[in-house]
């Protein structure tokens, strides 16, 4: 909800950070980032204010852990009102980027000394924090006057240092004792944009020349993904608005290839919204293809992505654990469930979701994926194949739920997939984290 204050600029850092401190405060309570943001203000927003705004509560839900370590050893008790305690964090964060003497650091955009002004100027334009603009202005010099103490507490805190909650650190090391630093490293920088080019209008070879034509730099990293070196708006992305490429990361784009798709068949995307495997299953050949999701607001992105690629598919709402209310009794040939999971292989583009997931959310979600599995299951013809795909490096919602699923159902025969992809960010790969595990029906 809006904050009712005297006129801030709003292209001023003391606007952007109050309202990266409002949508901060709602990640706190249990928001999803996107949907914080959204709330935050209106199309009528200048994109240049937004983005300021987005930038911030990003960087703020990337590095958390740290400046609520720091926080904690400058500030006796927990800063009332909460809009407060997400200034003062919003704050700090950026004052992670000055070093000892106070100077900018590489890449540090805003001085000290402005970080603090705006910080207090931000307090004193809202009603609500007016009276603790002082307490600002304290808190934040204190934390730039002592660098040995901020550091101090980062390093004492498994949390600071890390910025995950201690319960997934503690998880993704016990998984993966020999790479969890990296795995967690990953998810602490923003993630690239990848494009993935349709092979029904275009090869990879003529799209890098034409964004070359367009001055955007790129280069291949999958059968059909590229990525650019700089992310765009889509508007800015030549081919985009005529589906001649999609926004797809290069791990996402291994699914619909894996269920070996031919012209004809009948096939289920079953939880397909946003839509970029359905529409890549449908480059692949011409099909019978139903959508399904939950949620009709989130068929609508699927629609609007079959209208932006002039492809079509059977868009359905329903749930896919209880098809009995929506099947119509033909069997698939092929089904592609990408379950609802905990999406702790996406941190880099959700840096929320670690801060909002709690760690019983992984059995609660492991059963749900195993009761849907089951009932989709039902709906694949003999000699059929089924896909399962988490966007999770918890093995919970992987490998042990595979092995789950193939221990329940006689009749699902193992068959060459990639299993579990850890989330990496170098020249030879760059992609989220991914679980893909294929199975056929033994006829």
């Amino acid at each position: 909800m809006p904050i009712p204050t005297p006129p801030l600029a709003a292209d001023s850092l003391a606007f952007a950070l109050i309202h990266a401190a409002q949508v901060c405060l709602q990640v706190r309570q249990g928001h999803a980032l996107p949907r914080a943001l959204s709330e935050q203000h209106g199309p009528e927003t200048p994109a240049a204010v937004r983005g300021a705004i987005q930038d911030l509560a990003y960087r703020t839900m990337r590095e958390r852990g740290s400046a609520d370590a720091v926080l904690h050893a400058f500030v006796e008790h927990s800063p009332k009102p909460a809009l407060l305690r997400e200034l003062l964090t919003v704050a700090t964060v950026l004052l992670d980027g000055v070093d000892a003497a106070g100077d900018r650091q590489d890449g540090a955009r805003y001085a000290p000394y402005t970080i603090v002004d705006q910080a207090v100027t931000a307090a004193a334009g809202t009603s609500e924090l007016a009276p603790s603009k002082g307490f600002v202005n304290a808190v934040l010099r204190a934390i730039l006057r002592e660098p040995a103490k901020v550091n101090a507490a980062i390093e004492c805190s498994d949390e600071g240092r890390n910025n995950y909650p201690r319960w997934w650190i503690r998880r993704v090391r016990a998984a993966y004792p020999d790479r969890w630093r990296d795995i967690l490293d990953v998810g602490q920088h923003p993630p690239p944009l990848t494009l993935r080019v349709n092979r029904r209008k275009s090869s990879v070879a003529d799209y890098l020349g034409r964004l070359r034509v367009a001055g955007l730099a790129a280069r291949q990293i999958g059968p059909w993904a590229v990525r650019l070196a700089r992310p765009q708006s889509v508007d800015h992305i030549p081919g985009f608005a005529s589906g001649v490429v999609s926004v797809q990361d290069e791990a996402a784009q291994r699914a619909a290839p894996l269920l070996d798709v031919c012209d004809g068949q009948r096939v289920l995307d079953a939880c397909a919204a946003p839509g970029g495997k359905s529409t890549h299953l449908l480059e692949l050949a011409d099909l019978d293809l139903t959508a399904l999701d939950n949620a009709a607001v989130r068929l609508s992105r699927v629609r609007e992505n079959l209208e932006r690629l002039s492809f079509q598919a059977r868009l359905v709402t329903g749930d896919a654990a209880r098809p009995e209310a929506w099947w119509d009794g033909v069997p698939y040939s092929r089904i592609l469930a990408d379950l609802p999971c905990t999406a702790s292989g996406i941190v880099r583009r959700h840096p929320d979701i670690r801060w909002l997931r709690r760690e019983s959310d992984i059995v609660a979600l492991s059963r749900q994926q195993q009761h849907i599995l089951g009932a989709l299951w039902r709906l694949l013809e003999p000699g059929g194949k089924l896909l399962i795909v988490t966007c999770s490096i918890f093995p919970e919602e992987g490998p042990v739920l595979a092995q789950d699923f193939a221990s329940r159902h006689e009749d699902a025969l193992a068959a060459h997939s990639p299993g579990q992809l850890l989330p990496c960010s170098d020249p030879q790969a760059d992609h989220d984290g991914l679980f893909l595990a294929l199975f056929q029906k033994n006829s």
